[in-house]
């Protein structure tokens, strides 16, 4: 499934802080949109942590990061809290967002398989459209490709 070049799937979810966002409360701005599987595991934190290092890059750029996962409003705040996030982390839980960008899907790990996030990026522009597309991304240097393409390098 790609989804590179269409409309980006709205979508309303709950926040950090317990406000409903939107994805059209952003038009007019570019949009990072990363799923990510947990909060506080080595994966997500180094990757969210490398969207803080970057966040002022992204900022210079017209562009907003939005995280989404399973995890619930009082996990993300811990998660924000405990690594100086600047970006909202949204909620959700029943995966309905993932799977609307076909992120939720059949994983393996030691053997066993269960469905979950599988680590992906989405590039939206100021109309709305997704310019960029990451799946099954890998952490080291991923910000820096998602800068690249946002600066249309």
């Amino acid at each position: 499934m790609t989804l590179l070049n269409e409309k980006a799937p709205a979508f309303t979810l709950e926040n950090e802080k317990g406000e409903q966002v939107s994805l059209s409360d952003f038009k007019g701005k570019n949009v990072v949109l990363y799923f990510y599987p947990k909060d506080m595991t080595p994966g997500c934190t180094t990757e969210a942590c490398d969207f803080r290092d970057a966040h002022e890059d992204f900022s210079s750029l017209n562009a907003v990061i939005l995280g989404i996962s399973m995890d619930d409003a009082k996990k993300h705040t811990k998660f924000i809290e405990k690594h100086g996030l600047p970006f909202s982390l949204l909620v959700d839980e029943d995966h309905e967002v993932a799977e609307k960008y076909g992120v939720w899907v059949l994983k393996k790990m030691y053997g066993r398989e269960y469905m979950g996030i599988e680590r992906s990026t989405f590039l939206i522009n100021e109309e709305g459209l997704i310019i960029g597309e990451w799946r099954k991304v890998k952490v080291k240097n991923h910000i820096g490709q998602v800068l690249s393409h946002l600066k249309g390098e």
